[in-house]
């Protein structure tokens, strides 16, 4: 059953960017209707977002800082044979930060939860069962669908939320600790302290496959051991896979879904290649959608394809970080993600944060050669 054509904007997903799209919304642009289609029932995704403070400035700032719930100074690597402590303002949020202000900016008319969206129109949301809500223009958000024109590494993760017997000593996160056996991709475990006894941790493989390591949870296991963490409780357990572009046909990637649909988070390309983080993209997205006067479909679709192809564009230097990746052998990879990171420190935050110049951008891509 089709609903009347309604004023605004509909939301296909309740995930990070849809989020962000909702709450400037809420925040800068309360005069105009909103509604966000949420499969789930709580909103939020499944995955523990991370940041550098220097990726936002102003209003994406103001948007997103309300959501850390830790923050720390800086960062570790390790590779065999180098430990770097790096500096970086690091800021990290989870599915529930997000869920809950959410459910504090939206009023109960402005959302729905546990319902599909089966497809997205230009103005408009099909949800499972047949009903049609219709609207000035709709976006979709609803996470990474259709990659065959891209060109892929993935990152997939065996994660966890523990608290331990004892103290775990760390004083910020590690975002890439190498120095474990490597199996057929890169490999590394990356930490996240929660508190004293708590911490995030994760095993991630990056490799041609988007299913998770086999192996991941004896290799997470065994690294528990080798730093002497002795688990009291597993909060939670999750498996992901992310994409890592490193080519293809992004305007006819852009071209899928479905014609004039405007796309955002995964679905329209907004992640940096390298690292497959988004919080950054969506928070801008977000503030461009804020500031519209148009929220015709079309005038949406046009607004965030531009968007995306522009970041595309300048981020071909970190795709051919993940091309450089994917043409290593196996055994090179690590290696060569060692010279990477044994960059001058500055370069290397300025990496993870999206803000290489672009000389800056030269000495990476030397750096990656054989």
């Amino acid at each position: 059953m089709a609903r009347g054509r309604r004023q605004g904007v509909l939301i296909a997903g309740g995930g990070l960017a849809g989020c962000l799209a909702a709450l400037a919304l809420a925040r800068l642009r309360p005069d105009v209707p909103l509604l966000v289609v949420e499969e789930r029932e709580r909103f939020g995704g499944e995955r523990f977002r991370f940041l550098f403070r220097t990726e936002l400035d102003g209003e994406a700032r103001a948007l997103v800082a309300p959501l850390v719930e830790q923050a720390w100074p800086g960062f570790y690597v390790a590779f065999p044979g180098m430990t770097r402590n790096l500096k970086g303002e690091l800021g990290g949020f989870s599915p529930p930060a997000l869920h809950r202000a959410m459910m504090a900016a939206l009023k109960p008319e402005q959302y729905r939860l546990g319902v599909k969206a089966v497809a997205v129109r230009e103005d408009g949301i099909v949800l499972d069962g047949g009903e049609t809500i219709k609207a000035q223009g709709a976006i979709d958000a609803r996470g990474a669908a259709n990659l065959s024109m891209l060109d892929l590494l993935y990152e997939t993760r065996v994660e966890r939320v523990i608290r331990l017997k004892g103290p775990h000593g760390l004083d910020r996160p590690v975002l890439v600790d190498a120095t474990l056996d490597q199996g057929a991709g890169f490999s590394f475990v990356q930490t996240f302290p929660l508190g004293t006894h708590r911490l995030r941790i994760a095993k991630a493989l990056v490799s041609e496959r988007a299913q998770p390591d086999e192996a991941a949870e004896a290799r997470l296991d065994h690294y528990l051991t080798l730093r002497g963490w002795r688990t009291e409780e597993v909060e939670t357990r999750t498996a992901q896979s992310r994409p890592l572009p490193m080519g293809g046909d992004f305007a006819a990637f852009w071209r899928l879904g479905g014609a004039r649909v405007a796309k955002l988070g995964l679905r329209g390309g907004f992640l940096q290649p390298a690292s497959g983080r988004s919080v950054a993209d969506a928070a801008r997205a977000a503030l461009l959608l804020a500031e519209q006067r148009d929220f015709s479909g079309g005038a949406l679709h046009d607004l965030f394809e531009e968007q995306a192809k522009q970041l595309w564009k300048k981020r071909d230097y970190q795709r051919s970080l993940v091309a450089a990746l994917a043409a290593a052998k196996p055994g090179e990879r690590r290696g060569l993600m060692a010279r990477l990171y044994r960059l001058e420190p500055g370069l290397v935050t300025r990496l993870h944060a999206d803000q290489a110049g672009m000389i800056e951008r030269l000495r990476i891509q030397r750096a990656l050669r054989p």
